[in-house]
């Protein structure tokens, strides 16, 4: 801008101004990651951060500026970090983000008081409010070269030329009209932090602090009944980088211990271990996700202490090998193998999982089906087997011949064609056992005469696949 450069400016005339300018490509897909990163640092100063893309950030300060010794001492504590790390900084700060926004353009460092925002924007050129260039140029080749001058005309008017999305924008940046910034990241229920003087480092001095932002986040949830269900250790660098550590948990802890041990496990398992640089200043315990905590008689009740200790056993296995990792399994009402069991997290669907209802085995009966069923059925080649709906006399899985000495079938078994994608070929099972007394499931993909039929009613090709091993 000091010389005589604008944004939009073709680079042919940049160059006639300031021949000694150096150019690079731009890249999109980093400047998005640095503003990201710029918007983590953010976070120590307020929960409520927005991106405005491509170069721009919203903070909602309410209720935060006091703790930083007012909106000036907040500003200039923002806009002098930034600085020091080689960033060019606009910043202001006014009652309506679109406000704001319009200051920062024109009149950086300027704080509006509530009531002022038309005063402030007034002289500033039509441009200051991003409008796009359409507009601006509609603008000024009517006359009106200042937001004022567009503010002095009729509402009506403006918006039968310029459409309502202008006008909103233009009453948002006089203080007439506001619409709530998007934060980037969902306010948790609860925030307790730690701001320190002078940064720490140590493994020691961390672990202690993190145990006594805990006790203070369960006593603020006590009061309201309600217990963690997913928490998050957020630690700020005094570079700008910030590490979040995130830990779920299958039941509302309620108990700063269990959080405490929870973090432990957490933090002794990261592959990527917590880098404090030259030390943390801002440690921030949140729990972003809670639940009010029903209470159950503990004491005389063995079912419930023994699901509390399994509980708190799966927290901690996924506290350090991660949640997805730790499953239980459902029964699913269908007769496809593949789909009788549904694998899903333990933390979340522990209750679920004790009460599920499974089919009980008939007593002196081999079992239908096998325990170990393969993700996938394999293919196996068949030289020949008994038409229609015959088994095979033998067949070959991974290089290996095996020949049928007994048989059980077939089972029948149909796809859902009520289903999405459903229209899959019918199965038949047999239960396989081979010379060496090993024991398969094996089924025929499609039915002879009908779906194994080209559009002639030739025989097609079959295909065989072993599904599961019996014990």
């Amino acid at each position: 801008m000091h010389a005589g450069l604008s944004i939009g400016l073709p680079l042919a005339n940049a160059r006639a101004i300031c021949p000694e300018l150096m150019v690079f490509d731009a890249d999109e897909v980093a400047d998005r990651k640095t503003l990201e990163d710029i918007a983590d640092w953010c976070d120590r100063f307020t929960p409520l951060v927005a991106l405005d893309l491509p170069h721009g950030l919203y903070l909602d300060i309410t209720g935060c500026a006091h703790l930083f010794g007012g909106e000036r001492a907040l500003l200039q504590i923002v806009c002098g970090a930034l600085s020091r790390r080689g960033f060019a900084v606009s910043a202001a700060i006014a009652n309506t983000a679109i406000c704001a926004r319009t200051l920062t353009r024109q009149a950086s460092g300027k704080i509006v008081a509530d009531g002022e925002e038309a005063e402030a924007v007034s002289p500033l050129p039509v441009s200051a409010l991003g409008a796009g260039d359409a507009i601006t140029g509609g603008l000024r080749r009517a006359g009106l070269k200042t937001i004022g001058d567009v503010a002095s005309r009729g509402r009506h008017e403006i918006t039968a030329r310029f459409g309502a999305g202008f006008t909103t924008l233009l009453e948002q940046a006089l203080g007439q009209g506001d619409a709530p910034i998007s934060p980037r990241k969902p306010l948790p229920d609860y925030i307790v932090e730690k701001r320190f003087p002078e940064p720490v480092a140590t493994d020691t001095v961390i672990a202690m602090n993190l145990s006594a932002l805990a006790a203070m986040l369960v006593t603020a949830m006590d009061k309201q009944g309600k217990g963690a269900r997913r928490l998050e250790a957020s630690f700020f660098r005094t570079d700008g980088a910030v590490r979040t550590i995130p830990v779920d948990t299958g039941r509302p802890v309620t108990k700063a211990e269990v959080i405490d041990r929870l973090f432990r496990e957490r933090l002794d398992a990261l592959n990527d271990p917590l880098d404090p640089g030259f030390g943390f200043d801002l440690i921030r315990l949140s729990a972003s996700r809670t639940e009010i905590v029903v209470q159950q008689q503990r004491d005389l009740d063995a079912n419930v202490h023994d699901n509390d200790e399994l509980a708190a056993l799966i927290d901690r296995i996924a506290a350090r090998i991660g949640g997805k990792r730790v499953v239980v399994h459902l029964p699913q009402d269908t007769h496809i193998p593949e789909r009788a069991v549904l694998a899903v997290t333990a933390q979340h669907h522990l209750a679920a999982a004790a009460q599920a209802a499974w089919p009980e085995r008939i007593e002196s009966e081999p079992p239908l089906q096998p325990l170990r069923l393969f993700d996938r059925p394999e293919p196996i080649n068949v030289p020949f087997a008994t038409v229609p709906d015959g088994p095979p006399h033998q067949f070959t899985w991974r290089r290996v011949t095996h020949a049928v000495v007994r048989v059980e079938g077939p089972e029948r078994i149909a796809m859902e064609w009520w289903k999405q994608n459903g229209d899959g070929p019918t199965r038949d099972y047999f239960r396989i056992e081979d010379e060496a007394g090993l024991r398969f499931w094996i089924f025929r993909d499609g039915l002879y005469e009908s779906e194994l039929a080209d559009e002639e009613s030739e025989p097609a090709s079959v295909r065989w696949f072993v599904h599961g091993l019996f014990a």
